[in-house]
């Protein structure tokens, strides 16, 4: 009987036959590994002596680390999009949380899936209808987990976590195997083992550390609450910019939050990076056992970063750099750059021509993202002057009313020195991240940012145009 488990497992070198010729190189393969919210500086590598992700800093160890990649929204399903097309969301069309991605749209896996790679999509892609492929071969997602369990599980697991916003940092009462990411690197696993011996594609994507709060015990026993840092955070943190930042942190209880408080969700959300971290170990130690990784680029980032408490928010909806700056590591066969970090701007955009370029294919033409495979060979590469990003106002999660729902989007335009969050319709925020690198001072109104500001304006507006 062929099974949801085994059905992945039809995907052998045997079944496609031998994929290089005698005398060629064998196609590189490419694993993508993806979490949610993860904020970079909640990462051993990226320079945190708190959060544990011994993993994470494995792929760090023998690739490269970017310390300035940005998403192209700071909110799941825009950011994904553009991860998979090369493309801004105002280009691809899945704009807020409600978008679907459409299917006309080429991604990464049509183009590796027409140079005879299998492909596969395992775990929160977040397209909105989680049973699209968007070129994917093979489909894991939350409904294939759902049905390996019973009533009564469903239940605990609804009463452990709670809603999918809660910020209270709790130990879950689960077992590790009623988590979602345990079973996903459990079918990761399972298809790099079917299909060793053929050219993949897998993105590998994990829920966590994103809200809830609630990690498995020994992740959340990782951490002592009254022993770890608290951001920086003042009484009158969000007067100065966009008033819509400091309503929804209110309306949501972020603003209100104990300095007692915020260190329980500290620990839950530590303990989520170290659960999702230690899948990313399971899924690494497979490729190593396999032999794999002398063959295959190795990927991990997030679709955006995580508030964790900064500026009395969580979450994400805005374009703070916890935010918007996320975790970049590429792992090369070859090592390219092992244990070094770098300071270019990198897009998310860019991850598509740029992996493409790596596995020895060509890019589409007529994207937003351009390759920075140059920079992890040593070759002459120019670097991006600026980075973009762009939010639109989601229903139902920014305000309580929506009364921001259907306005113009927020751009980011962030250089070496300034960051601008335009909005063609409210108060614009300017931040002067060489005086004010924790972004507290809102800079619009100093007269002597008017050029600037001007100049950072026009270049929003050109970009979204």
């Amino acid at each position: 009987m062929l099974t949801r488990r085994t059905a992945g497992k039809l995907l052998t070198a045997a079944s496609v036959g031998p994929f290089f010729a005698f005398g060629q190189k064998p196609k590189r393969n490419l694993l993508f590994l993806c979490s949610d919210q993860h904020q970079t500086a909640a990462s051993g590598c990226y320079g945190s002596t708190e959060a544990l992700t011994p993993h994470i800093d494995r792929i760090a160890a023998d690739g490269m680390r970017f310390e300035r990649a940005y998403c192209q929204s700071p909110v799941c399903v825009p950011s994904r999009g553009s991860i998979i097309t090369g493309l801004y969301p105002h280009k691809h069309g899945a704009r807020i949380l409600q978008d679907a991605l459409s299917d006309d749209v080429p991604t990464v896996a049509h183009l590796f899936r027409g140079e005879g790679y299998r492909t596969a999509a395992i775990g929160k892609m977040h397209f909105v209808d989680e049973t699209r492929r968007h070129g994917f071969d093979h489909r894991i997602h939350h409904d294939d987990f759902n049905r390996r369990l019973t009533k009564a599980e469903l239940q605990a697991i609804r009463k452990d976590q709670g809603g999918a916003g809660g910020t209270n940092g709790v130990r879950s009462k689960l077992p590790e195997r009623l988590f979602q990411d345990t079973f996903y690197a459990e079918e990761t696993v399972d298809f790099l083992r079917a299909n060793k011996g053929a050219p993949f594609c897998v993105w590998s994507s994990f829920i966590m550390p994103h809200t809830p709060l609630v990690p498995h015990g020994k992740y959340w026993d990782l951490y002592d609450p009254a022993k770890l840092t608290l951001p920086e955070r003042s009484a009158k943190e969000l007067e100065g910019g966009f008033a819509g930042h400091l309503i929804r942190a209110k309306e949501r209880g972020w603003y209100q939050q104990t300095d007692d408080e915020l260190r329980l969700a500290i620990a839950g959300y530590y303990g989520n990076i170290s659960q999702m971290d230690a899948n990313v170990g399971r899924v690494l130690d497979v490729m190593e056992e396999l032999g794999l990784l002398d063959n295959t680029v190795v990927v991990y980032t997030s679709d955006h970063g995580e508030m964790a408490g900064a500026h009395r928010m969580w979450t994400k909806h805005n374009m703070f750099e916890q935010s918007v700056n996320v975790p970049l590591i590429i792992r090369t066969p070859e090592r390219l750059g092992a244990g070094t970090a770098r300071r270019e701007m990198i897009e998310q955009a860019d991850l598509l021509p740029t992996l493409a370029e790596l596995c020895g294919l060509e890019a589409p033409k007529n994207i937003d993202g351009r390759s920075f495979a140059g920079l992890l060979r040593g070759d002459a590469y120019q670097p991006r002057e600026l980075a973009y990003s762009e939010y639109d106002f989601c229903h139902n999660v920014f305000t309580k009313d929506d009364r921001y729902v259907g306005k113009p989007p927020i751009l980011m335009v962030r250089t070496e020195r300034y960051k601008l969050n335009y909005l063609s319709w409210d108060r614009s925020e300017l931040y002067d991240l060489e005086k004010d690198p924790g972004e507290h001072y809102n800079a619009i109104d100093d007269p002597g940012n008017a050029g600037i500001v001007k100049e950072l304006e026009a270049t929003a507006r050109r970009l979204f145009g």
